[in-house]
């Protein structure tokens, strides 16, 4: 009797320890899908935001204001076409001093047409061709989930936070905090920062607008900097239009005549 009753406590601290290991295992094993599930849904989340702001080929019409210390300002009207993942091209509508100037982005690289200049200069993402806090990249932006790769940051009662990372160094911001609404799934802000972690730009998306064809989207796009104390810039959508257009668009050749798109 003995014996067997030490055999039967012996199985049950087998069977004990055996189910802890067991229990343990799946503990592990449960755990991990979250985190690669949570990675996955943030850029599924990201390529939303996109898909939310834009068509992915379409035409707009928008205002440039940069406002000064001092109070003054200067606006810019611009006429923008933009096709799949990286071609985007823009003129100046005004001021009349400008007008007939472009400019062009394939991917990474951007020109600058100026009327009665032989053939388009080289400009830099984050060089700015109408001054202000608005770079390069900001005015002829690619979508989000094209530079960039997303991970949950956290979130507050009505928005989820992501932390984007450039995809690589050509991006012109190394990281991007934005907040993104739960329930539309529309961008409301966008903190952008330096590879060091300075704190480069701040952009606020405001004012949600029906643009017709089920586009709702913020139609203000307002920017302050602390590199640039005193300036603000908005950018202010008036149009946005879906809108198929041959490759042909996109050329150097073709920046002068983009009027002909109107």
């Amino acid at each position: 009797m003995k014996t067997g009753k030490l055999n039967l406590g012996l199985g049950f601290i087998f069977l004990a320890g055996f189910m802890m290991k067991i229990i343990f295992s799946l503990i592990l094993i449960l755990s991990m899908p979250p985190l690669i599930v949570t990675a996955q849904n943030a850029n599924v989340l990201l390529k939303t935001v996109d898909d939310n702001l834009m068509p992915a080929s379409y035409e707009a019409i928008r205002r440039i204001v940069n406002e000064e210390p001092d109070g003054s300002k200067k606006e810019f009207t611009f006429f923008t076409v933009k096709k799949g993942k990286d071609k985007i091209a823009m003129m100046y509508l005004t001021p009349a001093s400008e007008k007939g100037r472009a400019t062009l982005r394939l991917g990474e690289n951007m020109w600058l047409y100026i009327p009665n200049v032989n053939k388009p200069i080289r400009i830099t993402s984050l060089q700015s061709v109408i001054g202000g806090v608005f770079n390069n990249a900001d005015l002829m932006q690619l979508e989000y989930h094209v530079e960039y790769d997303a991970v949950f940051a956290g979130e507050t009662e009505a928005e989820h936070i992501l932390d984007l990372k450039a995809k690589n160094k050509t991006v012109a911001y190394d990281k991007l905090k934005m907040w993104v609404t739960k329930d539309k799934k529309n961008l409301r802000k966008v903190e952008a920062y330096s590879a060091s972690g300075m704190l480069i730009k701040t952009l606020e998306f405001k004012e949600d607008k029906n643009f017709g064809n089920g586009l709702v989207r913020p139609s203000v796009i307002e920017t302050t900097s602390p590199l640039y104390k005193g300036y603000r810039s908005l950018m202010i959508y008036q149009t946005i239009k879906p809108r198929q257009l041959p490759d042909e668009v996109f050329t150097l050749n073709y920046m002068g005549r983009l009027g002909d798109l109107r």
